[in-house]
């Protein structure tokens, strides 16, 4: 055993908790209705550090970690954060990694890296080795539940705390949207860029279609025209919309391949990688030499502070997505969450880790068993 070895810190705890907040109102996009988020919330151990780390995902996850997966990290050197990650993949190889698995895992790798930046008394962006200061946001939200007026605010709203770019949800009701794309533009004025989500409700004809009217709002990015899974739909796309107009995909992610697929595909302008899917921040890491190797930007999709210091040591990131109900939760139950100044989503160098500590008395009404 190396003298290295003898001395290294081991996780000797692992807890694990859920808790589901409800929505400030119902939410929908075009696929899909929802009124609660649940937050799995994981803490490890090593000496008198505890890190922590999160995924947004059902409470499913948690009882996964805490039947099957915390046995694996106890034990294990704090400071070889990539050792128990594939540990992790490999116990779950029969449980199938996208989904609910791969979430768990990502939970636990983001307190691993807390804490091993803790344990060093770092920020985590210098532990990783930053390229930037900080990130460029883009307020999202703009659910297809609300009024036009609802709409109106929230991304005029954005605006004025002087966030450059925000996206509306589209969908729902394809023959309303080119108005309400349109509603929004006149809100904000000329100065600020206007982002649309499909979340892949639209056939190719209709997407094709409503891409030419949204140019007239001067729209400059269509997320999910199509199905994900439609790796030619999207391709279609992405050759026949308007100049200026950046097609974009990639949130349901969950591994290197898929990120891979629709590389090769040539599916996208803007890849999109979501660390509370594709297993925290060593899988979002991942995706960055992949983009790198084909001068592809990347845009980190929601959870701002899971991926505040990565985003800020990736070279092809662009942004990070500022979506409201994120940003509601992790303003409400993480002490020290940064707000963005001049549209720029900063970490805190002073702070050690994610930067953040866990406001347990607040969550404890949201507290749900598993």
């Amino acid at each position: 055993m190396t003298e290295r070895a003898k001395h290294a810190p081991t996780i000797s705890a692992l807890d694990v908790a859920a808790y589901t907040i409800p929505t400030d109102q119902p939410e929908s996009d075009g696929t899909l209705k929802w009124d609660a988020t649940t937050l799995v919330l994981v803490e490890v151990q090593a000496g008198d550090q505890r890190g922590l780390g999160y995924s947004y995902t059902s409470a499913a996850a948690a009882r996964l970690i805490k039947d099957t997966l915390a046995e694996l990290v106890i034990g294990s050197d704090a400071l070889s954060v990539t050792q128990p990650w594939g540990a992790l993949l490999h116990a779950t190889r029969n449980l199938g990694r996208p989904g609910i698995v791969s979430t768990a895992v990502a939970a636990i790798d983001v307190a691993l890296w807390d804490l091993k930046a803790k344990l060093l008394d770092v920020a985590l962006v210098t532990l990783l080795g930053s390229v930037r200061d900080g990130v460029r946001v883009y307020g999202s939200g703009g659910f297809t539940s609300y009024s036009r007026d609802e709409l109106c605010d929230q991304l005029s709203g954005w605006a004025a705390q002087g966030i450059g770019m925000v996206k509306m949800k589209v969908g729902r009701d394809p023959d309303a949207d080119v108005e309400r794309v349109r509603a929004a533009r006149e809100a904000l004025g000329p100065n600020v860029q206007l982002f649309v989500d499909g979340n892949g409700a639209y056939s190719r004809k209709q997407a094709l279609a409503l891409a030419e009217q949204f140019k007239q709002s001067d729209v400059r990015w269509f997320e999910e025209p199509v199905s994900s899974n439609d790796l030619d739909g999207l391709r279609l796309i992405r050759d026949r919309a308007p100049a200026g107009m950046a097609i974009t995909a990639g949130e349901y992610g969950y591994d290197l391949w898929y990120f891979r697929r629709m590389l090769d595909a040539a599916a996208v302008d803007v890849l999109q990688a979501d660390g509370s899917r594709c297993g925290g921040i060593t899988g979002f890491l991942r995706v960055d030499p992949l983009c790198a190797a084909r001068s592809m930007p990347l845009s980190a999709h929601c959870c701002p502070l899971l991926h505040l210091h990565p985003a800020c040591a990736m070279p092809t990131l662009r942004h990070i997505e500022y979506f409201h109900d994120h940003v509601r939760i992790e303003q409400m139950l993480f002490d020290g969450m940064p707000a963005p100044v001049d549209g720029v989503l900063s970490p805190d160098r002073t702070r050690p880790g994610l930067g953040v500590e866990f406001k347990r008395a607040d969550a404890a009404q949201y507290a749900v068993a598993f």
